[in-house]
């Protein structure tokens, strides 16, 4: 038995773990363009650039492929019609966050994050084939706006999910909002922090990421307020809220 029992280690030792993909975070020093409304020309100065899945990256450029992780996207009610019960719901009827007309997705058990990350990981595996670098994952705050029906700790154990599904198709995985988390202890690389100037929410990022924090802001005093006290650190941009082909693009 004891012979036995040495030889089950020994070959428990031999197995070697498959070698983790490597994944480049954003470079730092740069500015970054965030075009998920619509593309158009990216000046030279602009070394990070952002698009929906369904767009091209930027030859030249390190591109962050967006998708939508915790909610629906308008275009694709088809999809999850197919899938009705991964839609959050509240007596009947689907939970919606009105600032962006997108219904939540239902992450309370494990059974059904784990549904949701094979759907959305398929998505991010796509973003690996057009050839983006990283992807952002919209939104890990969802949950604030699910009138109490999801957890804070739900909602990370199925970030985690989808960021190993980032990292093993080789892109970082950025996180979305939720000031003061701590996206790093979930694998997180990077943070997209929308309107951290507005709510003065910038540090809360910086702390975990360092400069590593794309800040997006759609009012111009808080665009002021960002780049006169993270310009020099951090990749800032001034849009208009609808993210449209012609509408505000302002850099520190």
């Amino acid at each position: 038995m004891r012979r036995l029992l040495v030889l089950v280690v020994l070959a428990a030792s031999c197995v070697v773990a498959p070698p983790a993909v490597a994944v480049t975070p954003p470079p730092v020093g740069t500015d970054v363009d965030y075009q998920l409304g619509g593309n158009r020309s990216v000046p030279e100065h602009v070394g990070i650039v952002v698009r929906d899945r369904e767009a091209r990256p930027v030859p030249g450029r390190y591109n962050v492929c967006y998708v939508n992780g915790f909610q629906t996207q308008p275009g694709e009610r088809a999809v999850w019609r197919r899938h009705p019960g991964l839609v959050l719901r509240d007596h009947g009827r689907p939970v919606v966050d009105e600032a962006w007309g997108e219904q939540l997705l239902d992450v309370r058990t494990s059974a059904k994050r784990h549904r949701l990350a094979t759907i959305v990981g398929r998505w991010t595996r796509g973003c690996a084939r057009a050839g983006y670098d990283a992807v952002e994952l919209d939104n890990l705050d969802s949950y604030t706006r699910s009138n109490g029906l999801l957890t804070r700790r739900q909602a990370v154990a199925y970030a985690g999910l989808l960021v190993r599904t980032a990292h093993r198709a080789g892109l970082a995985a950025g996180q979305k909002n939720l000031a003061g988390f701590d996206g790093a202890s979930v694998g997180y690389d990077f943070a997209v922090a929308e309107e951290c100037g507005r709510y003065r929410e910038c540090a809360s990022y910086t702390r975990y990421f360092g400069d590593r924090v794309l800040a997006i802001e759609y009012r111009r005093a808080d665009f002021r307020w960002t780049c006169g006290h993270f310009g020099d650190r951090l990749a800032v941009v001034l849009r208009d809220r609808d993210l449209s082909p012609r509408g505000v693009r302002r850099w520190c």
